[in-house]
């Protein structure tokens, strides 16, 4: 299999609006131009690494697969539990009906991750590692994944996130056993940026919160905003604080720039931003455009503004166009779904690790890791549990592409290839896809 190295300008995001603590704290520029008034220090999350990678153990087990789940039930995020506990579900319906694993089913063992203001993570782990779970599935936040990482990795548990995208885990010292199939926001800086190039953005603001994430994401949209073609001087990057009472000398900052095209890099205070964007003349119903990422475009910004404020922003989330036949499978899990946000992602997290499982004809969790790159790149492709099982028992080498298209893990245990909805938000403040935006390919 390639092999590749890291080396990457990071940013860190706890799924849809949770913000993660900053790791590190640098004093940085307020913008890469234009900036002139006062801004948050900038704190950043850079990378530089060859990730770790997992060692298969010398004692194979042919014990039952067992899969724990660490997903919101409870908590700030119990939005995005359900489509993320369906797709589980259906992964695992899926591999027994094809068959098991090394002959037997599957085992799914149900946990809640709860958010970072309880201890439910912590104690659903330790639940789950006495029963004898191998993988789990989880959490949705990183902040969660953050508090619990060490604790499953230590335990030669493999830990697979169907949502996590901060970049901090590409080095963490996490034994080989944590992965993704969520893309990392690096991806995403990407597709923002295609965006804005694509509409034709010639003079461009970036409005960023001061955590890793918003840093990170910033840097690096204004790094590929530049590799477009757009000079330096005509993109403004700001810092601020989230938690300030007040965004109005920021705004002004940016009207007195004169953009074309403004990025909001937020969570929940975007809605501030956003009305006094519009106080000013400035704001996406005023004819700017307007541009936000995973961590604010959601509805819950359409109702925390007032309308039509928000007519004609656009943004981008992790989002794959997993189709209607998909979709009426999940519905066949939980019908009360109202969404399907990181459902492929977790589906493909239990497909993965069983596929891995079999090529490494063990289900102990350290085997399971030091295979599950292996079957999602480089081979022969297939599509499904019940066309790659067959393959992989033969000893053939494979390249499993999920509901959510293709994985193509890079050695930090991650999709290298990211799917981006392009998210818009009408005169109602209802928010609608418009299309998807694929990077890395």
């Amino acid at each position: 299999m390639a092999k590749r190295t890291l080396v990457r300008a990071a940013a860190v995001l706890g799924a849809a609006s949770l913000a993660l603590a900053g790791c590190s704290s640098d004093s940085g520029d307020e913008s890469a131009s234009g900036g002139d008034g006062a801004a948050a220090s900038a704190t950043t999350v850079t990378t530089d690494c060859t990730p770790e990678e997992a060692t298969a153990g010398t004692a194979p087990s042919t014990a039952p697969l067992k899969i724990g789940t660490l997903l919101p039930d409870t908590g700030s995020l119990s939005f995005l539990g359900p489509p993320m506990v369906a797709g589980t579900q259906l992964g695992v319906n899926d591999v027994n009906a094809a068959g098991g694993v090394l002959g037997q089913p599957v085992q799914l063992i149900p946990g809640d991750s709860g958010d970072t203001t309880t201890d439910t993570a912590n104690s659903t782990v330790d639940r789950e590692l006495a029963a004898g779970t191998q993988v789990i599935v989880g959490a949705a936040s990183s902040s969660v994944s953050l508090k619990v990482i060490d604790k499953v990795a230590s335990a030669g548990v493999v830990m697979f996130s169907p949502a996590n995208t901060s970049d901090q885990f590409v080095c963490y010292a996490d034994k080989g056993q944590y992965f993704r199939t969520a893309p990392t926001d690096v991806l995403q800086a990407q597709a923002v940026s295609q965006l804005i190039s694509d509409d034709g953005g010639q003079r461009v603001s970036v409005l960023a919160l001061n955590d890793p994430y918003g840093t990170g994401l910033a840097d690096n949209i204004v790094k590929n905003l530049a590799d477009a073609g757009i000079p330096e001087d005509q993109i403004q990057k700001i810092i601020y604080d989230p938690n300030a009472q007040s965004f109005n000398s920021e705004i002004d900052q940016v009207k007195d720039f004169a953009p074309d095209a403004v990025a909001v890099v937020g969570f929940e205070e975007s809605a501030k931003i956003i009305t006094r964007m519009h106080e000013v003349g400035i704001g996406p119903s005023d004819g700017m455009k307007v541009y936000g990422v995973d961590g604010n475009m959601g509805n819950a910004l359409g109702e925390a503004v007032a309308p039509p404020l928000l007519d004609g922003m656009q943004g981008t989330t992790p989002l794959t166009d997993v189709g209607p036949a998909f979709q009426d499978r999940l519905k066949g899990i939980n019908g009360a779904l109202i969404d399907f946000n990181y459902a492929g992602e977790s589906y493909d997290a239990v497909v993965v690790s069983a596929l891995a499982a079999e090529a490494a004809k063990s289900t102990a969790g350290r085997d399971i890791a030091a295979n599950i790159n292996n079957v999602t790149e480089g081979g022969t492709p297939c599509t499904s549990y019940q066309e790659c099982l067959p393959l992989v028992q033969a000893g053939t080498d494979i390249d499993y592409n999920g509901v959510t298209g293709k994985l193509d893990f890079s050695d930090a245990g991650e999709p290298s290839i990211g799917s981006y909805g392009k998210m818009k938000f009408g005169a109602d403040n209802k928010l609608t896809t418009d299309g998807y935006i694929v990077v890395g390919e």
